[in-house]
């Protein structure tokens, strides 16, 4: 059973929409509804991007990061799910001049489980990762960022900074993570 947990994102409708359209099971929860102690029954995660930063959804969404990591269970981190992914991990991010929102052209640089060819996507995030921890590897850049697709080496744990449920390559993907 795949859990969402929205973080608030004003895109996280159009992530649902999507699944139901292509039947996959799954439950949503806000990060203040989540009992932690039930994460063992679920096999599979989403974190949506979010609106604010909130110092408590940041602890819940990392310590869901943490038990992907230690119980080998899918996670895919939307824009701020892939920031609190590498900083759970050890790695940073900064704070942009200019907000990236729109369009944008995605090189895939590595051979990887999700997607093959270069994607167009939708980009809306204020901040990006400056830097990842050693345990993740960007799979593919943007003119703009370095880091637009990320995975955790050896795990089918991934973090996209751009919004992939806003474009029909990026649904494609998400299609493909709900499937691995």
């Amino acid at each position: 059973m795949l859990l969402i947990i929205d973080n608030g994102s004003i895109y996280t409708q159009n992530l649902i929409d999507f699944l139901k359209e292509k039947n996959f099971s799954f439950q949503m929860k806000t990060p203040h509804e989540i009992d932690l102690d039930s994460l063992e029954k679920f096999n599979s995660f989403i974190l949506s991007g979010r609106r604010k930063n909130e110092k408590k959804i940041n602890e819940i969404n990392s310590k869901i990061i943490i038990h992907s990591v230690k119980n080998n269970k899918k996670l895919l981190g939307i824009c701020y799910g892939a920031e609190i992914l590498s900083l759970t991990l050890g790695g940073t991010i900064r704070k942009l001049t200019s907000s990236q929102k729109g369009d944008e052209l995605i090189r895939i640089n590595r051979k990887n489980p999700l997607v093959s060819k270069d994607i167009k996507v939708f980009e809306s995030h204020g901040f990006e990762i400056s830097k990842l921890p050693n345990q993740l590897i960007s799979l593919a850049e943007s003119n703009n960022c370095k880091n637009e697709i990320i995975q955790y080496d050896g795990k089918l744990i991934f973090g996209t900074q751009f919004h992939p449920e806003m474009s029909s390559d990026g649904k494609d993907m998400i299609k493909k993570f709900c499937s691995l």
